[in-house]
């Protein structure tokens, strides 16, 4: 691994991880109404579009994070959707 591999493991895992105490505190308030709809809509749709580019980049650091990233912000959007009523 490279020390520019090492940088972008260290960076992506820090931006993915920032969501976890997000998702948490969806999960045990079952309310997300304090979250915006649209920030996850395009945000996610962002993170997508970066997993697609690591993947024709073949970046391990760039797929491996988002697709965890994509992971955490997509069960938030679900948690979302399912309690926004």
């Amino acid at each position: 691994m490279t020390g520019i591999d090492l940088l972008g493991y260290t960076a992506g895992m820090l931006t993915t991880y920032a969501f976890w105490p997000q998702l948490q505190k969806t999960w045990a308030s079952k309310s997300a109404g304090d979250v915006s709809l649209g920030m996850l809509a395009i945000f996610s749709a962002g993170v997508f579009l970066w997993f697609l580019y690591g993947l024709v980049l073949h970046s391990w650091p760039i797929i491996l994070t988002n697709a965890i990233t994509l992971l955490l912000t997509g069960a938030i959007l679900l948690l979302k959707l399912r309690y926004r009523g």
